[in-house]
């Protein structure tokens, strides 16, 4: 099991297992955000935070929400818009605890141009 949460606490976040991989992403947000991503759907991933807790941004084709805490901004997670059950989601490892995830092979994907891992 892999938890994290922001700077504050406000937004807490538990991966039940282990992900295969940490991805680090170079798209135009990731490139700025810098996250480690753990991905997984809904129920393998859950997220703990009052309503008010979390900021949501999306642009492009609108397909995914990045989920922010509303008081210290941390990128926490980010969640398909999609409807469909369970919807995918990964949250930012760069929260948790350094010895939850040391292990963990970690690989680059091009989110910028090829949409592949680079390894």
């Amino acid at each position: 099991m892999i938890t994290g949460s922001c700077h504050c606490g406000a937004v807490e976040f538990t991966y039940q297992g282990e992900p295969e991989k940490l991805v680090i992403c170079n798209c135009s947000i990731c490139r700025r955000l810098a996250p480690l991503w753990a991905h997984g759907p809904e129920g393998i991933i859950t997220i703990k935070a009052a309503a008010d807790a979390l900021r949501r941004y999306s642009w492009g084709d609108r397909g995914l929400d990045f989920c922010a805490c509303a008081v210290c901004n941390c990128t926490t997670h980010w969640q398909s818009r999609s409807q469909n059950s369970p919807r995918p989601m990964a949250v930012n490892c760069n929260l948790s605890p350094a010895s939850q995830i040391a292990h963990l092979q970690r690989r680059h994907f091009d989110g910028a141009d090829t949409w592949r891992f680079l390894d």
